[in-house]
């Protein structure tokens, strides 16, 4: 978005070399549930576990659920994973020529866990002094092997596969990964006596079309949490990935995402309603919409229903996806109050 009449450095993507996420200010996230896969696959499909009690192979990798994606916002990457693994093994106990077969089931590889923190769970129908030795072998030495491959896989997602994500800021060019700084060729410049337009002036008088926008959201949490979230500083700087300000009190102000959302509070009945007068910063000047989002208890879940008022037609389908990308998603992921596709 460009502000009303001038250009915001941030989203002018002409004057980047890329021509593309001006200074990494969007939100750009990038599927890596294929990726993901195939580099799991690679460090564990074959994986050998090699011990003096004797020695096992992982022969396959029966199961694999999940997702995984990366983002990028504001120059800073945000990794979503998780992951359930059933993998099969089958070993020997050395000096012996029975083969012993087992499984191996992941639970929880995610971006909530360290790699040692990951469950590694050794099953085996066999029976007898031989499987007991496979087993136990799998559940230490295997299971040590297993969580450093992992490791792997998590490191490699946050270096090698979000290589490109953050680009160069304006003005910056990369050459063999090295950041150069750019000198920018300073144009024509106006004569001292030549006065620049006032663009705030210039919206005095002008009429803007306006649109409203409704939505319903279902969020697995109480109403009194949702609405801790969405009136709370501490909460609210959690899912916005930013520094807040805000006083959560009827005629109240809040600013959010660095300014770029300012508004103040109309009416708040706790867990049940906010009234919020809400600009983004690149609508005309003084210009406010009208925000209500009232909460209702399912039972297991909340119902969020959002109606936005007074939004320009020229702002309305990024002020609709800056909803769902900023505030449903974010909360969701950042609180766990719901599934939903990357």
């Amino acid at each position: 978005m460009a502000k009303w009449g001038e250009g915001d450095p941030r989203w002018i993507v002409e004057e980047r070399p890329d021509a593309t996420n001006v200074n990494n200010w969007h939100w750009t996230e990038k599927n890596a549930s294929q990726w993901s896969k195939d580099k799991i696959d690679e460090l564990l499909n074959g994986l050998e576990i090699n011990d003096k009690i004797g020695n096992c192979v992982i022969t396959e990798i029966e199961k694999m659920e999940g997702e995984a994606s990366a983002n990028n916002r504001k120059a800073k990457l945000i990794f979503f994973f998780e992951w359930t693994l059933h993998l099969k093994w089958s070993g020997k106990v050395s000096g012996t020529t029975k083969n012993i077969e087992g499984t191996v089931i992941i639970p929880n590889l995610s971006d909530e866990n360290n790699a040692d923190e990951v469950d590694v769970n050794v099953t085996t129908s066999a029976t007898g002094p031989d499987a007991d030795a496979m087993k136990q072998l799998m559940r230490t030495v295997g299971a040590k092997v297993i969580r450093e491959q992992l490791a792997k896989y998590i490191k490699s997602l946050k270096e090698d596969f979000t290589q490109g994500m953050i680009l160069p800021k304006k003005d910056t060019e990369v050459k063999n990964g090295d950041k150069t700084q750019v000198t920018k060729d300073p144009g024509v410049k106006l004569p001292s006596s030549v006065s620049t337009p006032d663009m705030k002036q210039l919206q005095i008088g002008v009429k803007v079309e306006m649109q409203s926008y409704t939505c319903n959201q279902n969020f697995k949490c109480p109403p009194v949490e949702l609405y801790n979230v969405l009136t709370q500083p501490e909460l609210m700087r959690a899912f916005t990935c930013a520094s807040v300000q805000v006083n959560s009190s009827v005629g109240g102000k809040f600013n959010l995402f660095e300014g770029n959302i300012t508004g103040t509070f109309v009416e708040l009945l706790p867990n049940k309603k906010i009234v919020q007068k809400w600009r983004f910063r690149t609508w005309p000047e003084g210009h406010h919409s009208t925000v209500t989002i009232e909460l209702k208890d399912e039972g297991d879940s909340t119902k969020l229903s959002l109606s936005q008022s007074g939004i320009p037609s020229t702002e309305f389908d990024k002020t609709v996806e800056g909803w769902q990308r900023y505030y449903w998603e974010a909360i969701k992921r950042t609180f766990g109050f719901g599934a939903f596709l990357l």
